[in-house]
């Protein structure tokens, strides 16, 4: 029997629906709308793609945005003036700087240099920090959208073994300790782990974050398990796919998620809600 699909694409329509309703109660009892600074340095055309796509889920989400788009050649310097300026803005409750960055600009200093409180992407170590200690103010986008997405398909966390596959940052490190915090018992995996299809076949909770095409294929899967694929890659047609070999690990998995329609749009869905949520605490609301 193949597997139920998780629809990332429905479930973030639904968290747009609800934080339209959240943003216009701010808006009617506050007079604050949720603001969100974009920032994008450069002509990256995958990048230029990101940022529209979340500017255009903000405003469906009536989320405020203050769009900058600066050339290649800005110095890290003025970068950095930019953001203390939106650091200060009353009416910019999350900002996000769109990666990657112009080589000659550092990366880590720039995404340090976003204030915790306004750090809707949850990059910032201080965010990080807190996510460790289980006392989290913004958690990172994608992980969270996993969670969300667990949890839509009525699977309980708690007491489930949890096999993280790729331990980036970004995705592999969070979602670990986001599981972890919701009672699972974890387990992540990497490039130097020993017999990964056997460890992958443990797990009732499969997630995968790698960046490689179809390298989870049906025998590391366990049968019924919830298998969430968060890679987007390019066949040689050009078509997308995910880190997870999609047809034959459905027929074998419980739960699926699909590439695309899946963790893609429930990201930008989180830092949408990690931008309400910023504009209620600093309202008074949350």
């Amino acid at each position: 029997m193949a597997a139920q699909l998780i629809d990332g694409k429905a479930l973030a329509q639904q968290v747009r629906d609800r934080l339209a309703q959240e943003s216009a109660e701010l808006l009617a009892k506050k007079g604050i709308a949720p603001g969100l600074a974009t920032i994008l340095v450069g002509d990256d055309p995958a990048s230029h793609v990101y940022v529209k796509n979340k500017q255009k889920a903000c405003e469906m989400a009536g989320i405020y945005v203050d769009d900058h788009k600066l050339p290649a050649s800005t110095s890290q310097a003025d970068l950095l003036a930019l953001i203390e300026k939106k650091n200060t803005d009353p009416k910019i409750h999350g900002i996000l700087v769109q990666l990657p960055l112009p080589k000659h600009i550092d990366s880590k200093v720039i995404l340090e240099a976003v204030s915790p409180l306004k750090d809707a992407d949850g990059f910032h170590p201080y965010n990080f920090g807190r996510l460790v200690e289980g006392h989290p103010v913004f958690e990172a986008c994608t992980p969270k959208g996993v969670i969300k997405m667990i949890e839509s398909a009525g699977v309980t966390i708690e007491g489930k073994r949890a096999v993280v596959v790729g331990r980036s940052n970004i995705v592999g490190k969070p979602l670990a300790l986001m599981l972890l915090q919701r009672n699972a018992t974890v387990t992540i995996c990497h490039s130097k782990t020993k017999d990964l299809p056997a460890v992958c076949r443990e797990a009732d909770l499969l997630l995968v974050a790698i960046g490689k095409a179809k390298f989870v294929t049906a025998e590391m899967v366990r049968e019924g398990a919830v298998v969430i694929d968060v890679g987007t890659n390019k066949t040689p047609e050009g078509k997308l796919c995910g880190d997870v070999d999609f047809e034959p690990v459905k027929q074998k998995a419980g739960w699926i998620s699909p590439v695309p329609g899946g963790v893609g749009p429930m990201t930008i869905a989180m830092l949408l809600e990690n931008t309400v949520e910023s504009a209620k605490r600093a309202a008074g609301m949350k």
